[in-house]
């Protein structure tokens, strides 16, 4: 794990600490390709530079965001509000967490993939890259 991902971890308060913890060590052991990083204060991995999955804080809970999640066909994750593919769950105890579900997702993330990287490039139109 990324040591700025330990850290930010850490920095949590117990219960979220333990579901950040357990967050992060299924996305590795699920992404083990991807590369991981603080992106703008959130724990964030990366397929080809391309922004996957990541978690933030949030008052009722830790947020579980997938970039392209929304084409995923899961009703457990809700659509993003935006014109953006995202899509989130928000856990506020670490037994909400299904490892089942996070495992499938994550296989999801790699064959579902919407162009973030370049986003801006293009002026905010998402192109679908699998």
């Amino acid at each position: 794990m990324h040591p700025d991902i330990e850290a930010f971890n850490a920095d949590q308060k117990e219960g979220d600490r333990a579901i950040c913890e357990l967050l992060a060590a299924q996305i590795d052991k699920h992404l083990p390709e991807a590369q991981s990083k603080i992106w703008h204060r959130h724990p964030v991995w990366f397929l080809k530079d391309n922004p996957t999955v990541g978690y933030s804080k949030l008052k009722a809970g830790l947020r579980l965001m997938f970039w392209s999640g929304a084409d995923f066909g899961e009703e457990t994750l809700k659509p993003g509000t935006g014109k953006f593919k995202d899509a989130s769950i928000v856990y506020s105890a670490v037994g909400e967490v299904s490892e089942e579900d996070l495992a499938r997702w994550c296989m999801k993330s790699i064959e579902i993939q919407w162009d973030y990287k370049n986003v801006a490039k293009r002026k905010g139109e998402l192109r679908r890259l699998v």
